[in-house]
């Protein structure tokens, strides 16, 4: 295997998992770790965890040498599954992949096969920042992590954990590095940005986060939010959308169904209508704003009618 000067980490899923891997990268490169193959899988759908299987297989079969460590959603939900493969060396769990401790372990050859601790007990916020994305000028921002919700046909929770919020201080001396080091567009991001600050004293909204990295980070050209959940309108955010031409009008909404029926049984919070009003209200406040969705098909009991109504 040729020796590389960053770690090989191969990223499956959802841009959380881009935004870790760089963590990833930066701490298994300080521990050395750069004959290692890391995989940060995605545990959404079977095609991804069979896609995440298919390159494990080939990086073994191309350098039959090298440690295969294996980390990210999938992982952390099903570790003896991943263990259990012949070409895998070790499994590392979700919030153990984010500590300098754990690849230093593995590094050192310290660490044991499994190193998977129970997402559901962590408190700790999502404060790993990196200060510059690897070769990029759009960088991805944690702003926090894991889910309250259970949603009926999400399995991220079990992965990612309950919510925990990183503090808007943190995040803003963040964006302040990421931005001197020629990041020209963030993208705030995490497992349900929506939900960032309910656990933080005060429970402020993302709105307000959102209103002070523009007012303090002031070199910054570009704020994206990844995706937002339009069962929790925001005030500020709308104020902000409306008066701040630095948040870029791209909404990505996490809807998933426009029947009402189909969103009860999904145990969604919000209803067909209820979307409808906050794009209205979006489009309102910033008339050149535009849409995206998450829309699942082919849920169970989903009708043919249903389907029609979701998309209407």
């Amino acid at each position: 295997m040729t020796k590389r000067n960053t770690p090989n980490v191969q990223t499956f899923g959802c841009r959380l998992n881009i935004w870790e891997s760089e963590v990833i990268r930066d701490q298994a490169g300080a521990a050395g770790l750069f004959d290692a193959i890391i995989f940060n899988t995605c545990a959404v759908t079977a095609e991804a965890e069979k896609q995440a299987r298919q390159a494990i297989r080939k990086a073994r079969r191309d350098h039959p040498d090298a440690k295969i460590i294996v980390t990210g959603c999938a992982a952390q939900i099903a570790p003896e599954t991943w263990a259990a493969m012949p070409e895998v060396t070790q499994v590392v769990g979700n919030h153990d992949k984010l500590q300098a401790a754990s690849w230093a372990k593995l590094a050192s050859n310290e660490a044991p096969s499994l190193l998977v601790s129970d997402v559901m007990e962590v408190r700790e916020t999502a404060a790993h920042m990196v200060d510059s994305f690897h070769e990029h000028t759009r960088a991805f921002l944690q702003v926090q992590q894991g889910c309250d919700h259970r949603c009926t046909f999400c399995i991220i929770p079990y992965g990612r954990g309950n919510n925990r919020s990183a503090p808007a201080d943190d995040l803003i001396d963040a964006a302040r590095r990421l931005v001197a080091n020629g990041c020209k567009e963030l993208v705030l991001t995490g497992v349900d940005i929506t939900s960032w600050g309910s656990d933080l004293t005060g429970r402020p909204r993302l709105g307000h986060l959102v209103r002070r990295l523009l007012a303090e980070v002031k070199d910054l050209p570009r704020l994206r939010l990844s995706s937002i959940d339009p069962a929790e309108p925001d005030a500020e955010l709308m104020d902000v959308l409306a008066d701040d031409h630095r948040l870029l009008p791209h909404l990505h909404l996490s809807a998933q169904h426009g029947d009402d029926l189909i969103l009860k049984r999904m145990k969604r919070r919000h209803l067909g209508r209820d979307i409808l009003r906050f794009c209205d209200e979006a489009r309102r406040r910033r008339p050149d704003v535009v849409f995206g969705a998450d829309v699942i098909a082919g849920f169970p009991t989903e009708t043919d009618q249903a389907h029609a109504a979701s998309l209407a």
